[in-house]
């Protein structure tokens, strides 16, 4: 394409203007280190999604805004790899280690009637 001084330029494709992602992590680890609320917020939203992935994750995010998972398994007794396994989309913890992790964190778990 020429352009007014006759020199060739290249035309701008669309993906070189917008990033095809946007990374939120940063800002969501800030939001839950910022207030314990924010993380039993945090957490009972993904709860309410049915997945239990989504709940390992949630307190992926809430072990890693407080400090990481090394910080965590020294918190709660339990071993660094295991965690790592535990909290991922897949995991699947034992209760004991579930009320573990959320002890650690600030947080407890509560039942209520579904309405």
């Amino acid at each position: 394409m020429r352009s007014s001084t006759g020199r060739t330029t290249k035309r701008a494709s669309a993906k070189a203007k917008a990033p095809a992602t946007v990374a939120h992590r940063p800002q969501r680890l800030a939001w839950l280190a910022e207030k314990p609320a924010h993380a039993a917020a945090y957490l009972e939203a993904a709860l309410e999604t049915g997945d239990p992935g989504d709940l390992m994750q949630a307190l992926r995010d809430i072990a890693d805004a407080r400090g990481g998972i090394a910080r965590l398994a020294a918190e709660t007794g339990l071993n660094r790899e295991t965690l790592y396994r535990t909290l991922s989309k897949r995991g699947n913890p034992q209760l004991s280690s579930l009320i573990a992790i959320l002890r650690a964190s600030g947080l407890k778990l509560a039942v209520e009637m579904m309405q």
